[in-house]
């Protein structure tokens, strides 16, 4: 407390010394002759220097202050020692009085760029001695449940002087007991964890909580890049020789596997094949025991039908021929009935012709010109006029029919046969 007054009263007594020897800055500047009076007038002077550099204490730091977005203020009282904390909002801070300090609540990153090159002013040392590299961010934040333990303990720049040592101490010893090709591949997931799992308990006691470490590029010299890039490409090249091999020597493999697999197929087959052989010859030898009787019985069963078709037949002949002799004899009667009375139609058709010439021929006698007649209907087509010769007293068509006139004897002659 005493410590704290002593502190108080020196700021006043610097404040009050800064406002003096400006006041004698401007008496310096005066001429001689104003020096007595102004020297009389030095209280009243210190009093006005002593309110305006309060005013302007004031001005510059206002005793109202407000928490910045994202982080936590802590007002610690000089005189009592007494910390208080604000989060949101504004608070009364004095001058002279109160001291504030601002604490981030936020996760914040740190890398470390002295030690991103290998080139670099601070570069990592592996185990061969070779520098390099390391690309890395820490994240980290402050533990707000000792924030009233923390304002008093740690430093202003937090990552300068608590961080980044904490991480170089870290850092160089993990990094220098590796190889750089495991730091480069092969371990580096391992390296992280390591790193991150010490650099967690080292900070934890200084109030720090480590979110995390990432590792990123790895820069290596050049000289150790280009080996590192052939002895890659060699290891590489090794490697595709050694995949190749394996996958000959599996596709010979593969092939033996296929031979022996396509022989005991085959040789399955044929016993399958020599097994269904065997079991088709029994069971045609079993089937033949009951095909023999079933043939037999067929081969009798054949002949006694040959026998019946041969009875049939024979049958089936006489009865055609009997019916052929029915068929020939009712023939030939048919024909004798239909002779005869063919010969009874001839002969009352000559008997009807007979009759009916005798009448015509009596017809005609009487009437001679009958016969004209119908030889004129009969030409009547192709003849348009007949002419008669007058006085013949004969048949007209004897001309067109070139038969002579009778002589008178032969008239005569005809006369006494129809008589």
């Amino acid at each position: 407390m005493l410590q704290r007054l002593k502190i108080l009263a020196a700021s006043i007594r610097n404040a009050f010394s800064r406002g003096a020897s400006r006041g004698l800055d401007v008496a310096s500047t005066v001429a001689p002759t104003a020096a007595l009076s102004l020297r009389r007038a030095l209280p009243p002077l210190l009093i006005v220097t002593a309110v305006t550099a309060a005013g302007y204490a004031v001005v510059t730091h206002p005793p109202l202050q407000a928490v910045p977005h994202g982080q936590a203020a802590l007002r610690t009282n000089q005189f009592s020692g007494g910390t208080t904390e604000f989060r949101d909002g504004s608070f009364l801070a004095l001058p002279g009085l109160h001291e504030v300090r601002l604490f981030p609540l936020r996760d914040q990153s740190y890398r470390p760029e002295s030690l991103a090159k290998a080139g670099g002013p601070t570069p990592l040392q592996s185990v061969e001695g070779l520098s390099l590299g390391l690309d890395m961010t820490v994240r980290w934040a402050v533990d707000t449940s000792r924030l009233p333990e923390l304002s008093r303990k740690l430093p202003d720049n937090i990552e300068a002087d608590v961080i980044s040592p904490a991480v170089q101490a870290v850092v160089y010893k993990q990094i220098a007991r590796h190889t750089v090709r495991e730091i480069f591949s092969s371990q580096r997931a391992e390296i992280a964890a390591a790193l991150e799992a010490e650099l967690r308990t080292k900070l934890a006691s200084d109030g720090i909580l480590l979110k995390g470490v990432q590792i990123g590029s790895v820069d290596l010299p050049p000289d150790y890049r280009r080996g590192m890039d052939r002895l890659l490409s060699d290891s590489l090249a090794s490697e595709r020789m050694r995949y190749t091999l394996e996958i000959s020597e599996k596709k010979v493999k593969e092939t033996e596997f296929e031979a022996a697999a396509d022989k005991v197929r085959r040789e399955t087959a044929a016993e399958a094949a020599g097994r269904e052989q065997i079991i088709a010859a029994k069971a045609q030898e079993e089937a033949m025991k009951h095909v023999l009787p079933f043939k037999q019985k067929q081969i009798e069963q054949r002949a006694l039908e040959a026998e019946a078709e041969n009875a049939s037949r024979v049958k089936q002949a006489e009865g055609a021929a009997k019916a052929r002799r029915i068929e020939v004899e009712a023939e030939a009667a048919a024909r004798q009935k239909l002779a005869e009375a063919e010969a009874y139609r001839v002969t009352q058709v000559g008997k009807a012709n007979a009759a009916q010439m005798a009448t015509e021929g009596e017809l005609i006698t009487k009437h001679p010109l009958l016969v004209q007649k119908a030889m004129a209907d009969k030409l009547s087509d192709k003849v348009q006029v007949i002419i008669a010769p007058p006085g013949s007293g004969g048949f007209i068509g004897n001309a067109l029919l070139g038969v002579a006139k009778p002589t008178p004897a032969v008239a005569q002659q005809q006369d006494g046969e129809k008589e």
